[in-house]
């Protein structure tokens, strides 16, 4: 269940939390309360994993009335995961994983890596879906009616860059749940276009007019009906598209491998969901624009996957329709320190320990990423029990970063 936590103001919207408050930095509340009392904001809802971003706390979700923050965004639109069941078990794994992550990382460029030749996309076919995924033609044309001090000359490496994972928290894993069964896991979001849409309509909110006398800059508004809302959501819209499509084309090619590898193998339905997004939504009756920085969709019924750190595992759960939490959950374990802090405290053989087990890196370019840098996951999910139901415990035994 949640608690409130009292506004700014007495005219601030509603701040209702699912993370234990105490456990939440002194800033990040600061940051809440800036979005609550903004005018246009219709309620936040704080989920377990909530911490410090960018004018927006990671891990918020919020409501607003005919306005949008392209902050509360996030910078990686469309961000989020994909996975699939497999027929395969654990005794039929290979003794030797890394021959296996070695196939995964060569099929899929990591980090800056991008793709040589072109992706047959037209023959991309998420697993267990029964046609291959359509619409391309018309994609690539919207990209053509983006921002062009944007997009001007970058055609060719957007197209590079889809089907590919990308560098920080994304990751591409095999993991395995209580039962045994094998499911392929990935996430990440719309590479470097989406970061480049996104910071271009951050500056462009910040010189508005209505955003002048704002607590914090970073939370610029664009206004209904204005051609500046109009070209975000433009970009927006086709920038989650596109970070849809980059995951379904890394899970078709992850799948390839794992059929060169089983070739008897099958594969349910995929599972997909984004995190970092925007969506036009009603509560109490009000038509607002959602926008879930660092939180799924959970509704009634809605799948969606809750991811720990690399060494912790993951949740494949079920909504259930929470309306007080605008129909969300948690995104992951959320971080409890940056990244440089990681890197101070921890070690090689701090990450090597934290990751025993699994088939991974063990060097100090993930150290960042070590386990301990992030909230225990079993006690996010814990907090938020009325949100979502678990469906599957996974547990990583390969885990590939870029």
């Amino acid at each position: 269940m949640y608690t409130t936590v009292p506004g700014s103001t007495e005219q601030s919207s509603p701040i209702r939390m699912w993370a234990d408050p105490e456990s939440v930095e002194p800033q990040a509340l600061d940051q809440l309360r800036n979005v609550a009392a903004l005018p246009w904001t219709h309620g936040v809802a704080v989920m377990p994993d909530v911490h410090l971003g960018i004018g927006a706390t990671v891990g918020s979700v919020i409501a607003m009335k005919g306005a949008v923050s392209p902050a509360a965004v996030g910078v990686d639109i469309g961000c989020g995961m994909a996975a699939v069941k497999t027929t395969l078990t654990a005794d039929q794994l290979p003794d030797n994983l890394g021959k296996l992550r070695t196939r995964i990382e060569q099929a899929i460029p990591v980090g800056r890596g991008v793709h040589h030749k072109d992706v047959r996309l037209e023959a991309v076919q998420e697993p267990g879906a029964k046609k291959p995924l359509r619409g391309w033609h018309d994609f690539w044309e919207g990209f053509d009616e983006l921002e062009p001090s944007v997009t001007r000359g970058k055609r060719g490496r957007v197209s590079e860059q889809m089907g590919t994972l990308g560098g920080g928290n994304h990751f591409l894993e095999v993991n395995l749940d209580a039962q045994g069964a094998v499911w392929l896991m990935l996430h990440s979001g719309s590479r470097g276009i989406g970061n480049q849409l996104a910071a271009h309509h951050i500056e462009v909110a910040r010189t508005l007019p209505q955003n002048q006398d704002l607590p914090d800059p970073d939370l610029a508004v664009f206004l209904a009906d204005t051609p500046q809302m109009a070209a975000y959501r433009r970009d927006l819209f086709w920038a989650q598209e596109y970070a849809r499509r980059n995951r379904a084309v890394m899970l078709w090619l992850f799948a390839e491998v794992i059929r060169k590898e089983f070739p008897k193998v099958g594969f349910d339905k995929a599972i997909s969901c984004h995190h970092n997004y925007v969506a036009e939504e009603t509560y109490d009756g009000v038509d607002v624009l959602v926008t879930r920085k660092g939180a799924i969709r959970a509704g009634g019924g809605d799948l969606g996957i809750i991811p720990g750190s690399m060494g912790t595992g993951s949740y494949i759960v079920r909504g259930l329709g929470n309306d007080a939490a605008y129909n969300s959950a948690s995104h992951g374990a959320g971080r409890r320190m940056s990244r440089n802090q990681a890197r101070k405290r921890f070690t090689v053989d701090d990450l090597k320990q934290q990751t025993k087990g699994v088939e991974c890196r063990k060097d100090p370019g993930v150290v960042d990423e070590i386990p301990g840098a992030y909230k225990d996951i079993r006690s996010v999910m814990a907090r938020q029990t009325d949100l979502v139901e678990i469906v599957a415990e996974l547990k990583q035994v390969v885990c590939v970063k870029g």
